[in-house]
Protein backbone atom coordinates (compact mmCIF):
# COMPACT_ATOMS: atom_id res chain seq x y z
CA UNK A 1 0.00 0.00 0.00
CA UNK A 2 2.75 2.59 1.21
CA UNK A 3 3.76 1.75 -2.84
CA UNK A 4 0.74 2.29 -4.45
CA UNK A 5 -0.28 5.74 -3.12
CA UNK A 6 2.11 7.74 -4.55
CA UNK A 7 1.86 5.97 -7.74
CA UNK A 8 -1.92 6.67 -7.32
CA UNK A 9 -1.89 10.10 -6.79
CA UNK A 10 0.69 10.88 -9.84
CA UNK A 11 -1.76 9.57 -12.04
CA UNK A 12 -4.44 11.95 -10.49
CA UNK A 13 -2.15 14.63 -10.77
CA UNK A 14 -1.12 13.85 -14.30
CA UNK A 15 -4.81 13.37 -15.85
CA UNK A 16 -5.98 16.51 -13.91
CA UNK A 17 -3.11 18.50 -15.70
CA UNK A 18 -3.84 16.93 -19.32
CA UNK A 19 -7.84 17.63 -18.64
CA UNK A 20 -7.57 21.50 -17.00
CA UNK A 21 -8.68 24.33 -18.15
CA UNK A 22 -5.91 26.76 -20.38
CA UNK A 23 -4.93 29.97 -19.72
CA UNK A 24 -3.72 32.50 -22.48
CA UNK A 25 -0.35 32.72 -22.21
CA UNK A 26 0.91 36.74 -21.75
CA UNK A 27 3.49 37.68 -24.27
CA UNK A 28 7.58 38.92 -23.26
CA UNK A 29 7.73 42.87 -23.22
CA UNK A 30 9.34 42.28 -26.64
CA UNK A 31 6.37 41.48 -28.61
CA UNK A 32 4.06 44.39 -28.78
CA UNK A 33 0.59 45.21 -30.38
CA UNK A 34 -0.67 42.00 -30.78
CA UNK A 35 -3.18 41.69 -33.11
CA UNK A 36 -6.31 39.44 -34.06
CA UNK A 37 -9.15 40.35 -36.89
CA UNK A 38 -11.65 38.86 -39.32
CA UNK A 39 -11.62 40.37 -42.89
CA UNK A 40 -14.97 42.10 -41.48
CA UNK A 41 -12.67 44.13 -38.84
CA UNK A 42 -10.23 46.79 -38.97
CA UNK A 43 -10.20 46.94 -35.12
CA UNK A 44 -8.00 44.58 -32.57
CA UNK A 45 -11.21 42.40 -32.37
CA UNK A 46 -11.75 39.48 -30.04
CA UNK A 47 -11.05 37.31 -32.86
CA UNK A 48 -15.03 35.77 -33.15
CA UNK A 49 -14.75 34.09 -36.81
CA UNK A 50 -17.40 32.27 -38.63
CA UNK A 51 -16.61 29.04 -40.04
CA UNK A 52 -15.05 29.12 -43.11
CA UNK A 53 -14.02 33.16 -42.85
CA UNK A 54 -10.17 34.22 -43.01
CA UNK A 55 -8.74 35.57 -40.29
CA UNK A 56 -5.12 37.60 -39.29
CA UNK A 57 -3.34 37.70 -36.42
CA UNK A 58 -0.04 40.39 -36.42
CA UNK A 59 2.42 41.32 -33.88
CA UNK A 60 5.55 43.29 -33.62
CA UNK A 61 9.04 41.90 -32.36
CA UNK A 62 11.17 44.78 -31.13
CA UNK A 63 14.02 43.66 -31.38
CA UNK A 64 16.73 43.65 -34.61
CA UNK A 65 17.48 40.41 -35.16
CA UNK A 66 13.76 39.14 -37.22
CA UNK A 67 13.54 36.10 -35.03
CA UNK A 68 11.90 33.23 -36.45
CA UNK A 69 8.41 32.76 -34.94
CA UNK A 70 6.44 29.08 -35.45
CA UNK A 71 2.22 28.26 -34.65
CA UNK A 72 0.45 26.02 -33.45
CA UNK A 73 -3.58 25.47 -33.22
CA UNK A 74 -5.26 23.44 -30.83
CA UNK A 75 -9.11 22.46 -30.04
CA UNK A 76 -11.00 23.16 -26.78
CA UNK A 77 -14.30 21.88 -25.95
CA UNK A 78 -16.78 24.95 -24.03
CA UNK A 79 -14.95 24.70 -20.62
CA UNK A 80 -11.58 25.47 -22.74
CA UNK A 81 -10.20 21.73 -21.93
CA UNK A 82 -8.35 20.14 -24.74
CA UNK A 83 -10.83 18.37 -26.76
CA UNK A 84 -10.37 14.41 -27.99
CA UNK A 85 -10.50 14.93 -31.80
CA UNK A 86 -6.98 14.53 -33.19
CA UNK A 87 -5.71 17.38 -35.47
CA UNK A 88 -6.88 15.58 -38.93
CA UNK A 89 -10.36 16.19 -37.58
CA UNK A 90 -10.29 19.80 -37.24
CA UNK A 91 -7.90 21.16 -39.32
CA UNK A 92 -6.88 20.57 -43.02
CA UNK A 93 -2.80 20.34 -43.88
CA UNK A 94 -0.72 21.36 -40.80
CA UNK A 95 0.28 23.96 -38.29
CA UNK A 96 3.71 23.55 -36.60
CA UNK A 97 4.71 25.92 -39.56
CA UNK A 98 6.90 29.40 -39.41
CA UNK A 99 5.44 32.51 -40.55
CA UNK A 100 6.70 33.52 -43.01
CA UNK A 101 4.99 37.10 -43.95
CA UNK A 102 7.47 39.53 -41.86
CA UNK A 103 8.49 43.09 -42.53
CA UNK A 104 11.34 45.30 -40.47
CA UNK A 105 10.04 48.92 -39.43
CA UNK A 106 10.74 51.56 -42.05
CA UNK A 107 11.66 55.09 -40.48
CA UNK A 108 11.15 55.04 -37.23
CA UNK A 109 13.32 55.33 -33.73
CA UNK A 110 11.92 52.47 -32.13
CA UNK A 111 13.34 49.02 -34.70
CA UNK A 112 10.97 45.99 -35.10
CA UNK A 113 10.14 44.03 -37.25
CA UNK A 114 6.39 43.30 -38.35
CA UNK A 115 4.44 39.66 -38.36
CA UNK A 116 1.20 38.85 -40.06
CA UNK A 117 0.09 35.04 -40.38
CA UNK A 118 -3.40 34.26 -42.16
CA UNK A 119 -5.38 31.68 -41.80
CA UNK A 120 -6.14 29.60 -44.14
CA UNK A 121 -3.16 29.72 -45.83
CA UNK A 122 -0.81 27.43 -48.07
CA UNK A 123 0.17 25.23 -45.05
CA UNK A 124 -2.93 25.44 -43.12
CA UNK A 125 -5.97 25.14 -45.47
CA UNK A 126 -8.91 25.14 -43.79
CA UNK A 127 -10.66 24.48 -39.76
CA UNK A 128 -12.83 22.88 -40.28
CA UNK A 129 -15.19 22.67 -36.89
CA UNK A 130 -16.64 25.33 -34.87
CA UNK A 131 -15.76 25.41 -31.25
CA UNK A 132 -13.18 26.78 -29.10
CA UNK A 133 -9.15 27.28 -30.32
CA UNK A 134 -6.02 28.44 -29.33
CA UNK A 135 -3.28 29.47 -31.25
CA UNK A 136 0.04 29.31 -29.84
CA UNK A 137 3.39 31.32 -30.64
CA UNK A 138 6.78 29.62 -30.38
CA UNK A 139 10.64 30.70 -31.16
CA UNK A 140 13.21 28.95 -32.60
CA UNK A 141 13.74 26.77 -29.62
CA UNK A 142 10.48 25.49 -29.03
CA UNK A 143 9.47 27.85 -26.34
CA UNK A 144 6.22 29.29 -25.97
CA UNK A 145 6.02 33.21 -26.24
CA UNK A 146 2.42 33.72 -26.26
CA UNK A 147 -0.86 32.09 -27.03
CA UNK A 148 -4.68 33.64 -27.63
CA UNK A 149 -8.01 32.70 -27.67
CA UNK A 150 -10.19 32.74 -30.69
CA UNK A 151 -13.84 31.43 -31.58
CA UNK A 152 -15.60 29.84 -34.71
CA UNK A 153 -19.01 29.90 -35.47
CA UNK A 154 -21.58 28.28 -37.73
CA UNK A 155 -24.25 30.56 -38.39
CA UNK A 156 -27.37 28.53 -37.59
CA UNK A 157 -29.00 30.45 -35.23
CA UNK A 158 -28.83 34.16 -34.12
CA UNK A 159 -29.48 34.86 -30.48
CA UNK A 160 -31.77 38.04 -29.83
CA UNK A 161 -30.04 39.64 -27.10
CA UNK A 162 -32.16 42.85 -25.31
CA UNK A 163 -30.41 44.64 -22.65
CA UNK A 164 -32.27 46.03 -19.50
CA UNK A 165 -31.77 47.89 -16.29
CA UNK A 166 -30.97 45.52 -13.21
CA UNK A 167 -34.43 44.38 -12.15
CA UNK A 168 -32.82 44.18 -8.49
CA UNK A 169 -33.99 47.75 -7.02
CA UNK A 170 -30.36 47.52 -5.37
CA UNK A 171 -28.75 47.62 -8.51
CA UNK A 172 -30.99 49.40 -10.75
CA UNK A 173 -28.42 52.70 -11.28
CA UNK A 174 -25.30 50.64 -11.40
CA UNK A 175 -26.45 47.42 -13.49
CA UNK A 176 -27.09 46.00 -16.92
CA UNK A 177 -28.85 42.70 -17.67
CA UNK A 178 -28.76 40.71 -20.78
CA UNK A 179 -31.80 38.97 -21.67
CA UNK A 180 -31.50 36.22 -24.69
CA UNK A 181 -34.02 34.36 -26.80
CA UNK A 182 -32.71 31.43 -28.89
CA UNK A 183 -34.50 30.01 -31.37
CA UNK A 184 -33.12 26.78 -33.00
CA UNK A 185 -34.31 24.92 -36.24
CA UNK A 186 -35.08 22.35 -36.02
CA UNK A 187 -36.07 21.76 -31.87
CA UNK A 188 -33.44 20.85 -29.76
CA UNK A 189 -34.38 17.57 -27.42
CA UNK A 190 -32.57 18.46 -23.93
CA UNK A 191 -31.58 21.69 -24.28
CA UNK A 192 -30.96 21.86 -20.35
CA UNK A 193 -27.91 19.37 -21.47
CA UNK A 194 -27.06 20.23 -24.90
CA UNK A 195 -27.22 24.06 -24.89
CA UNK A 196 -24.88 26.40 -23.72
CA UNK A 197 -24.11 30.00 -23.84
CA UNK A 198 -21.27 32.48 -22.95
CA UNK A 199 -22.30 36.39 -22.82
CA UNK A 200 -19.08 38.70 -23.31
CA UNK A 201 -19.25 41.81 -22.22
CA UNK A 202 -16.48 45.03 -24.46
CA UNK A 203 -14.59 41.89 -26.05
CA UNK A 204 -13.17 40.47 -22.60
CA UNK A 205 -13.35 36.97 -22.20
CA UNK A 206 -12.09 37.45 -18.46
CA UNK A 207 -15.04 38.46 -16.82
CA UNK A 208 -17.74 36.79 -19.23
CA UNK A 209 -20.38 34.96 -18.21
CA UNK A 210 -20.67 31.10 -18.79
CA UNK A 211 -22.26 27.94 -17.95
CA UNK A 212 -25.69 29.60 -18.43
CA UNK A 213 -29.44 27.21 -18.93
CA UNK A 214 -32.19 28.48 -20.33
CA UNK A 215 -34.90 29.62 -18.06
CA UNK A 216 -37.90 28.40 -20.15
CA UNK A 217 -38.69 26.56 -22.86
CA UNK A 218 -41.28 27.38 -25.65
CA UNK A 219 -41.49 24.95 -28.55
CA UNK A 220 -37.99 25.84 -30.16
CA UNK A 221 -37.30 28.72 -28.40
CA UNK A 222 -34.94 29.07 -25.19
CA UNK A 223 -35.65 32.51 -23.13
CA UNK A 224 -33.63 33.60 -20.62
CA UNK A 225 -34.14 36.37 -18.64
CA UNK A 226 -32.61 36.01 -15.19
CA UNK A 227 -32.02 38.99 -12.65
CA UNK A 228 -28.28 38.20 -11.38
CA UNK A 229 -27.34 35.46 -13.61
CA UNK A 230 -27.05 37.38 -16.82
CA UNK A 231 -25.97 41.01 -14.68
CA UNK A 232 -23.28 42.84 -15.74
CA UNK A 233 -22.06 45.45 -13.58
CA UNK A 234 -22.51 48.98 -16.10
CA UNK A 235 -18.92 50.79 -15.60
CA UNK A 236 -18.12 53.93 -17.65
CA UNK A 237 -16.91 54.99 -20.63
CA UNK A 238 -13.16 54.18 -21.46
CA UNK A 239 -10.77 56.77 -21.18
CA UNK A 240 -9.03 57.46 -24.37
CA UNK A 241 -6.04 59.03 -25.89
CA UNK A 242 -4.72 59.27 -29.19
CA UNK A 243 -0.75 59.28 -30.67
CA UNK A 244 -0.99 59.61 -34.47
CA UNK A 245 1.33 62.40 -34.42
CA UNK A 246 4.41 61.60 -32.24
CA UNK A 247 5.51 65.45 -32.49
CA UNK A 248 2.25 66.99 -31.03
CA UNK A 249 0.22 66.62 -28.14
CA UNK A 250 -3.09 65.60 -29.57
CA UNK A 251 -6.22 64.68 -27.57
CA UNK A 252 -5.22 63.85 -23.76
CA UNK A 253 -1.58 64.51 -24.45
CA UNK A 254 -0.26 66.95 -21.95
CA UNK A 255 3.44 67.09 -23.60
CA UNK A 256 6.10 65.51 -25.31
CA UNK A 257 9.68 64.86 -25.39
CA UNK A 258 12.03 63.15 -27.74
CA UNK A 259 15.18 60.66 -25.82
CA UNK A 260 15.50 57.31 -27.32
CA UNK A 261 12.17 57.48 -28.47
CA UNK A 262 9.49 59.65 -28.22
CA UNK A 263 7.70 60.20 -24.85
CA UNK A 264 4.03 61.06 -24.54
CA UNK A 265 2.50 62.29 -20.80
CA UNK A 266 -0.59 61.93 -20.79
CA UNK A 267 -2.81 64.38 -18.38
CA UNK A 268 -3.62 63.60 -14.57
CA UNK A 269 -6.53 61.40 -14.62
CA UNK A 270 -8.87 61.41 -11.53
CA UNK A 271 -11.50 58.79 -9.88
CA UNK A 272 -14.48 59.24 -11.82
CA UNK A 273 -16.74 56.69 -9.49
CA UNK A 274 -18.44 60.24 -7.14
CA UNK A 275 -18.75 61.88 -10.05
CA UNK A 276 -22.29 62.33 -12.33
CA UNK A 277 -22.01 60.01 -15.62
CA UNK A 278 -21.45 61.77 -18.67
CA UNK A 279 -21.33 60.35 -22.29
CA UNK A 280 -18.30 59.93 -23.77
CA UNK A 281 -18.44 58.00 -26.98
CA UNK A 282 -15.34 55.20 -26.81
CA UNK A 283 -14.46 51.89 -29.05
CA UNK A 284 -15.48 49.69 -25.95
CA UNK A 285 -11.52 49.24 -24.94
CA UNK A 286 -10.49 48.79 -28.13
CA UNK A 287 -7.45 50.18 -30.08
CA UNK A 288 -6.25 51.04 -33.52
CA UNK A 289 -2.79 51.48 -34.52
CA UNK A 290 -2.95 54.85 -36.91
CA UNK A 291 -0.27 57.53 -37.94
CA UNK A 292 -0.43 60.50 -39.83
CA UNK A 293 1.92 60.91 -43.20
CA UNK A 294 2.34 57.34 -42.95
CA UNK A 295 1.15 55.05 -45.77
CA UNK A 296 1.77 51.66 -44.01
CA UNK A 297 1.18 51.98 -40.46
CA UNK A 298 1.82 48.27 -39.53
CA UNK A 299 5.94 48.97 -40.63
CA UNK A 300 5.88 53.07 -40.57
CA UNK A 301 4.36 53.53 -37.61
CA UNK A 302 6.69 54.21 -34.52
CA UNK A 303 6.49 53.37 -31.16
CA UNK A 304 6.05 55.86 -28.55
CA UNK A 305 6.93 55.56 -24.36
CA UNK A 306 3.13 56.75 -22.84
CA UNK A 307 2.98 58.06 -19.24
CA UNK A 308 -0.09 57.76 -17.01
CA UNK A 309 -0.44 59.18 -13.92
CA UNK A 310 -3.68 59.09 -11.56
CA UNK A 311 -4.65 61.33 -8.93
CA UNK A 312 -5.91 58.87 -6.12
CA UNK A 313 -4.89 57.75 -2.75
CA UNK A 314 -2.22 55.28 -1.59
CA UNK A 315 -4.27 52.41 -1.48
CA UNK A 316 -2.50 49.95 2.03
CA UNK A 317 -4.28 46.89 2.20
CA UNK A 318 -2.86 44.98 -0.54
CA UNK A 319 -4.74 46.20 -3.20
CA UNK A 320 -3.16 47.08 -6.88
CA UNK A 321 -3.87 48.94 -9.73
CA UNK A 322 -3.66 48.26 -13.04
CA UNK A 323 -4.60 49.53 -16.33
CA UNK A 324 -5.91 47.59 -18.78
CA UNK A 325 -7.69 46.97 -22.32
CA UNK A 326 -8.02 45.17 -25.50
CA UNK A 327 -4.42 46.75 -26.03
CA UNK A 328 -3.06 44.05 -23.65
CA UNK A 329 -5.68 41.40 -23.87
CA UNK A 330 -7.15 42.80 -20.40
CA UNK A 331 -3.97 41.09 -18.73
CA UNK A 332 -3.09 41.94 -15.22
CA UNK A 333 0.70 42.16 -15.45
CA UNK A 334 3.78 43.66 -13.93
CA UNK A 335 3.92 46.26 -17.08
CA UNK A 336 0.85 48.18 -16.48
CA UNK A 337 0.74 47.78 -12.57
CA UNK A 338 0.60 51.54 -11.32
CA UNK A 339 3.26 52.35 -8.67
CA UNK A 340 2.42 55.15 -6.04
CA UNK A 341 4.96 57.94 -5.99
CA UNK A 342 4.96 59.32 -2.26
CA UNK A 343 6.61 62.97 -3.98
CA UNK A 344 3.97 63.69 -6.17
CA UNK A 345 1.17 61.69 -4.57
CA UNK A 346 0.43 59.91 -7.82
CA UNK A 347 -0.27 56.68 -9.00
CA UNK A 348 2.14 56.27 -12.01
CA UNK A 349 3.49 54.14 -14.52
CA UNK A 350 5.02 54.11 -18.12
CA UNK A 351 5.14 51.42 -20.89
CA UNK A 352 5.58 51.13 -25.37
CA UNK A 353 2.68 51.27 -27.27
CA UNK A 354 2.49 52.00 -30.99
CA UNK A 355 1.33 54.83 -32.51
CA UNK A 356 -2.72 54.88 -32.36
CA UNK A 357 -5.66 55.44 -30.50
CA UNK A 358 -6.25 53.74 -27.42
CA UNK A 359 -9.15 52.87 -24.65
CA UNK A 360 -7.66 51.96 -21.46
CA UNK A 361 -9.24 51.88 -18.38
CA UNK A 362 -7.55 51.95 -14.19
CA UNK A 363 -8.95 48.95 -12.45
CA UNK A 364 -8.49 47.63 -8.74
CA UNK A 365 -7.56 43.80 -8.05
CA UNK A 366 -7.44 43.43 -3.72
CA UNK A 367 -5.67 40.90 -1.96
CA UNK A 368 -6.87 37.95 -2.34
CA UNK A 369 -6.58 38.52 -6.06
CA UNK A 370 -10.93 39.80 -6.97
CA UNK A 371 -10.69 42.24 -9.79
CA UNK A 372 -12.92 45.56 -9.16
CA UNK A 373 -13.30 47.32 -12.13
CA UNK A 374 -15.83 49.65 -11.21
CA UNK A 375 -13.28 50.87 -8.24
CA UNK A 376 -12.34 54.09 -9.59
CA UNK A 377 -14.55 54.71 -12.88
CA UNK A 378 -17.61 53.49 -10.98
CA UNK A 379 -20.25 51.71 -12.20
CA UNK A 380 -23.55 53.64 -14.10
CA UNK A 381 -26.42 51.81 -15.82
CA UNK A 382 -26.29 54.26 -18.79
CA UNK A 383 -23.10 53.19 -20.12
CA UNK A 384 -22.76 52.11 -23.58
CA UNK A 385 -21.31 48.62 -23.68
CA UNK A 386 -20.94 45.72 -26.52
CA UNK A 387 -22.22 42.52 -25.55
CA UNK A 388 -21.64 39.44 -27.71
CA UNK A 389 -23.28 35.69 -27.05
CA UNK A 390 -22.14 32.85 -28.17
CA UNK A 391 -24.24 29.72 -28.48
CA UNK A 392 -22.49 26.16 -27.71
CA UNK A 393 -23.93 22.72 -28.58
CA UNK A 394 -23.08 19.20 -28.04
CA UNK A 395 -25.58 16.60 -29.12
CA UNK A 396 -25.71 13.48 -27.33
CA UNK A 397 -23.03 11.37 -27.90
CA UNK A 398 -21.38 14.44 -29.80
CA UNK A 399 -17.26 14.36 -29.52
CA UNK A 400 -16.93 18.28 -29.43
CA UNK A 401 -18.89 21.43 -28.91
CA UNK A 402 -20.39 23.29 -31.90
CA UNK A 403 -20.47 27.19 -31.61
CA UNK A 404 -24.07 27.32 -33.92
CA UNK A 405 -24.92 31.01 -32.89
CA UNK A 406 -23.49 34.41 -32.66
CA UNK A 407 -24.63 37.73 -32.41
CA UNK A 408 -23.84 41.24 -30.38
CA UNK A 409 -25.42 44.46 -29.69
CA UNK A 410 -24.95 47.63 -27.82
CA UNK A 411 -26.46 49.28 -24.56
CA UNK A 412 -27.29 51.90 -26.05
CA UNK A 413 -30.52 51.66 -26.31
CA UNK A 414 -31.04 49.71 -22.57
CA UNK A 415 -34.49 49.98 -21.34
CA UNK A 416 -36.47 49.19 -17.88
Amino acid sequence: MPIKTPIFWLCFLTTYLIHSQVDETSPPDFIKSITFRSTNSSLGELPIIKLGETFYLEFDALVSDEPDFYYKIKHYDYNWVESVLVKPEFLLGVDDFRIQDYTNSFNTFQMYSHYKLSIPNQQTKQLKVSGNYMISIYNTDGDLVFSRKFMIYEDLTTPRITIKRSRDIKHIETTQTVDMEITTNPQINNPLQTVKTLIIQNRNLKTALPNLKPQYTVGNKLIYRYVKETAFPGGNEYLFFETKDVRAATNRVQFINLKDIYHSHLFTDISRKQLPYTYNPDVNGQFKIVAIDRDDVSTEADYVQVHFSLNYPELKNGEHIYIYGNFNNYALDPSTKMIFNTTKNLYETNFKLKQGFYNYKYVVVDKNGILNEGAISGNFWQTENNYKVLVYYRNLGARYDRIIGFNEVSSVNITN
